[in-house]
């Protein structure tokens, strides 16, 4: 009498385990769907008044009546403009710092103080001096994202270099490479999927600082829609902007994880 062989039990809750890919994507919905059903009850008993949290349905509405106005799509290009400018600024420029600073102690005694300094004062106390130094329009909004990313932005850069192991630069130097030869073979190479999570994660930061940025004098953006209708208690409207901010940074996330599977997919067995 032959027997078929049993299938593995899967163990949801092993540490660093692999579950199946419809119980991974599964749970995400499960839990969102609970959320969503949480908010319908919550609203439709009356349990909370509509001045706190309105109603599921009015957010809906809220969001045909922008998009049919054209209003939503007005707001989301300027903040989107907006992010990505002030990102970019700060990537750009974070990115060879962080280099430096990663491998040579010069450089790291040369910035790391300053860095430090200011990476803990807070991007919202730099809007009066941004307004009085640029004025009103996008660059002052591009300087408030800047502001908020880039100091982080170079720590992490720095460590994502220094994360490459020393053994590695040695045996490179025994096979007669040059200093910068290993810096952009083989360090900067080692150092690159480390550094593309630290933009995956930084642009996520910028997303959290679009209202600071379109805080004072903005006449359009999804920032400023927020502010406006906190002045007037129009809670589906605050909501409906802070879930479409949401949306488009979950969608710049996804970017980001779905090219460091392609540029990177000796990394998964890792991760």
């Amino acid at each position: 009498m032959t027997t078929t062989p049993r299938r593995p039990r899967t163990r949801l809750f092993e540490l660093r385990g692999d579950i199946p890919r419809r119980v991974y994507a599964g749970a995400g919905v499960a839990f969102i769907a609970l959320f969503l059903a949480a908010w319908l009850l919550l609203t439709e008993l009356q349990i909370v008044s509509p001045i706190f949290l309105p109603p599921l349905r009015a957010v809906g509405e809220e969001l045909i009546i922008q998009a049919q106005e054209g209003i939503l799509w007005q707001d989301v290009g300027a903040s989107v403009y907006r992010i990505s400018v002030g990102w970019l600024l700060a990537t750009v420029l974070a990115l060879p710092i962080g280099i430096l600073m990663g491998n040579f102690r010069f450089f790291e005694g040369l910035f790391e103080p300053f860095v430090d300094l200011v990476r803990y004062m807070p991007a919202v106390a730099f809007v009066p001096l941004t307004i009085l130094w640029l004025g009103v329009g996008d660059t002052q909004k591009f300087a408030i994202i800047f502001i908020g990313t880039f100091f982080q932005e170079v720590l992490m850069i720095m460590d994502n270099v220094k994360n490459v192991p020393r053994d590695m630069i040695q045996v490179s130097y025994t096979f007669g490479m040059s200093k910068w030869e290993i810096l952009w073979h083989v360090v900067l190479r080692a150092a690159l999927p480390g550094i593309w999570d630290t933009f995956r994660i930084t642009i996520g930061w910028a997303w959290t600082y679009l209202v600071v940025a379109e805080l004072v004098a903005a006449n359009v953006g999804l920032g400023y829609r927020i502010m406006r209708a906190q002045r007037f208690l129009e809670t589906d409207k605050i909501i409906l902007g802070i879930l479409v901010i949401g949306v488009l940074g979950l969608l710049t996330d996804y970017f980001f994880k779905a090219t460091y599977n392609r540029l990177f997919p000796w990394m998964q067995e890792t991760r």
